[in-house]
C-alpha cells in the first residue's frame, strides 16, 4: 500500500508524520538512524511526538 505522508517533522533522528489509512488519521514515528528498527503507528499525533522525544537509539 502506498501511503501519502503529510505534516512531516523531524525530532532528533526520528521523523513524525501523519497519513490517512482506511478513512482514519494515523500517525507514524520512525527513526532514520542506520541499523535502528524503531517504527510505530499511533492514533494521536501527541503520542507519536512523545515517542519521538523519548526514543533512545541503540545504534
Amino acid at each position: 500500500m502506498n501511503r501519502r505522508f503529510r505534516d512531516v517533522r523531524r525530532i532528533g533522528p526520528v521523523n513524525v508524520a501523519s497519513f490517512v489509512e482506511r478513512g482514519r488519521n494515523r500517525h507514524l514515528a520512525a527513526c532514520t538512524a542506520p541499523r535502528c528498527d524503531f517504527s510505530t503507528e499511533y492514533d494521536s499525533r501527541a503520542a507519536a511526538e512523545l515517542a519521538a522525544r523519548t526514543h533512545r537509539c541503540p545504534a
